[in-house]
């Protein structure tokens, strides 16, 4: 399997976004082999070549809107046909969206 390498343009996206979501306590950190959001030990999104992947949680509405933007899909890191379903591919074109999804991966957490 070869790993993705992101484009200068989703890196500085995927920054910028951290850089957003700072103050609800999400850092950046390493999952699945990749650069992430994660809140304490748990993973909310993580850069995936040139998009961001986030756990929405099947079925909720933050996941049904991220399926409906251009070129999204269930998140397939190991690109074998085996999706997590609680997550979703959301593409670099749709990076304008990328803040509210990351805050629907927030709310989508189970409370501790």
């Amino acid at each position: 399997m070869e790993k993705l390498v992101s484009s200068p343009a989703a890196v500085a996206a995927f920054d910028a976004l951290a850089a957003d979501t700072a103050d609800a306590g999400v850092t950046v950190g390493k999952m699945f082999g990749a650069t992430s959001l994660m809140v304490g030990t748990k993973a909310v999104g993580c850069l995936h070549g040139d998009g961001v992947a986030f756990k929405l949680g099947r079925g909720s509405i933050g996941h049904a809107a991220a399926l409906a933007l251009p070129g999204a899909a269930l998140f397939d890191p190991s690109g074998m046909g085996r999706p997590f379903k609680d997550w979703v591919l959301v593409p670099l074109a749709s990076a304008n969206q990328w803040v509210v999804l990351a805050e629907a991966a927030l709310a989508a957490r189970p409370s501790p």
